[in-house]
């Protein structure tokens, strides 16, 4: 569930489980892992070469030389920040990093990930103030440290949102699990999107399954027993891709915090973080493309035209990521407009449920990606407008659990004496303009369910007409057309042609 206050998961993490989870006190924390150096840049030598010849007699000698080998793509790149301030040390002035932080744990994970998934990337240490801010260069920016984050001025912050934007990925994680770096990295990401929830990753997240089944991690607090709990990872995200990802634990892969702990730390177990950290690069660059094309803005040309007698989608505000695939719907009218003989306004209308005039909006749409609530009064005017004619269209992207868990419960709150069905294959929302009998799904979907070839809608009817139409596999992502990897849901032709019929349907009952 979104966290109202991002300060929320500084305090407690989250739930009972973690609630244990208090980092001792240890004044001036020393961060072990800082006096580790970084590994040496790997060196090709060549014996092939001689000095210019001596005079006779002397013999010539062969020397060695050092070659540098040519470099792998860059993958990560790892932000360091240039400023220094003055310490005194023993009764000495000397400079020390504004914000230190380590290699030691991306140096590790780069080198498991090339040899785990056959690839050949590297990471490069970066700065703010050199760094292109184009995803191409380096789609993923890795930030750790065990201090507070310094203030980044708003230039600094506008040129990392728009990295985001264009498809680039920002990793931030609590070396050592400090709270320290936790408060300042919370307030960071608040300020970088914030309309956008921070919000914790649920089990179905391919973070957790993109290459490894991440179930249950080890961690470990001080020199205490290791724990299990859940995989935690919190996210932002940009359509259905986590933009930002953050770890308030330790996500070690270079320390063996097994025979050497920390005190003051909390480290997940090595080899469980190394897992983690092959999903989140996994996943990264399978959504590479998808971010990239998401990113380019798509517009309705008719948005500011005054509304005529045409179609128009109003598509429901709410508490979650309530607008997770922007381009879907103008992908859908066009397709309609160039099918069908209705006419469409290429138009989209962002409503709240508390102000629905159901003559203004015969049709709802309402999608999203994670848990959200309606309050008692959007609930009671939803449940007006359904029974006063209104169709709700709804479906959940990407197929995601955590919407299809939240959309159950609430659409029961709204009509609590209805049942939703699975509508037969004889409905007439499968009869035209399109008749639907099989339909190809996404890859994900015909992994799990190898034998599903027909298409899978529910439904509430009242007095004899379908009001609320909702499916728990995607059809959004597939109006999207971009590709999007990790979509459990129809494929693109077919998502389209139900689109068309369940407007066609909306329209005409």
């Amino acid at each position: 569930m979104p966290l109202t206050s991002r300060n929320a998961i500084v305090g407690a993490l989250t739930g009972a489980m973690l609630l244990s989870l208090v980092v001792p006190a240890v004044a001036d924390f020393d961060n072990p892992k800082a006096h580790k150096p970084p590994e040496a840049k790997p060196q090709r030598r060549t014996a092939a070469e001689g000095i210019p010849p001596l005079p006779l007699p002397a013999t010539p000698l062969r020397r060695s030389e050092k070659k540098r080998q040519p470099a792998p793509p860059a993958l990560v790149g790892m932000i360091n920040f240039s400023q220094s301030q003055f310490r005194v040390v023993d009764g000495q002035r000397v400079a020390a990093p504004i914000f230190p932080t380590t290699q030691i744990d991306i140096e590790r994970l780069i080198k498991f990930a090339n040899h785990r998934l056959k690839i050949q990337y590297r990471y490069v240490p970066t700065s703010l103030e050199t760094f292109s801010w184009d995803p191409t260069e380096l789609p993923l920016l890795y930030l750790t440290g065990w201090t507070p984050l310094p203030e980044l001025p708003e230039a600094t912050m506008e040129k990392l949102r728009r990295y985001l934007y264009d498809g680039g990925t920002l990793v931030l994680h609590a070396q050592c699990g400090r709270k320290e770096f936790r408060d300042s990295a919370v307030t960071m990401i608040g300020k970088l999107l914030p309309n956008r929830p921070l919000a914790e990753e649920r089990a179905d997240s391919p973070l957790f399954n993109a290459y490894f089944p991440v179930k249950t991690m080890r961690f470990r607090i001080d020199d205490k027993p290791f724990q299990q709990t859940e995989p935690k990872l919190y996210t932002v995200y940009l359509g259905c891709r986590p933009a930002i990802i953050y770890s308030p634990i330790d996500l070690n892969c270079g320390w063996d915090v097994a025979n050497h702990p920390i005190p003051g730390g909390v480290l997940y177990h090595q080899d469980d973080a190394l897992q983690l950290g092959i999903n989140i690069i996994t996943s990264t660059l399978a959504n590479f493309q998808y971010a990239r094309s998401w990113g380019t803005e798509k517009v309705y040309p008719q948005q500011d035209d005054r509304t005529r007698d045409q179609l128009v989608i109003a598509q429901v505000r709410h508490g979650g990521d309530w607008d997770p695939t922007p381009h879907a719907l103008p992908n859908l009218m066009k397709y309609l407009q160039g099918n069908t003989t209705l006419n469409v306004q290429f138009k989209r209308e962002e409503v709240d449920l508390a102000d629905v005039d159901v003559f203004r909006h015969p049709v709802l749409y309402l999608t999203g990606l994670r848990d959200f609530k309606l309050n008692d009064a959007e609930v009671a005017r939803l449940r007006k407008y359904l029974t006063s004619g209104g169709v709700l269209i709804a479906d959940a992207a990407a197929g995601r659990m955590e919407f299809d868990a939240a959309f159950r419960r609430e659409i029961a709150r709204v009509l609590p004496k209805q049942e939703m069905k699975v509508l037969p294959l004889d409905s007439p929302i499968y009869q035209m303009p399109f008749k639907v009998r099989t339909v190809d799904y996404s890859s994900i979907v015909k992994e799990q369910n190898p034998s599903l070839n027909a298409p899978r809608l529910e439904g509430i009817a009242i007095d004899g007409q379908v009001a609320v139409i909702y499916s728990p596999l995607s059809l959004a992502n597939g109006w999207e057309q971009l590709g999007f990897a990790y979509n459990r849901g129809y494929g693109d032709a077919d998502s389209l042609r139900i689109g068309v019929n369940l407007l066609a349907y909306a329209m005409t009952h």
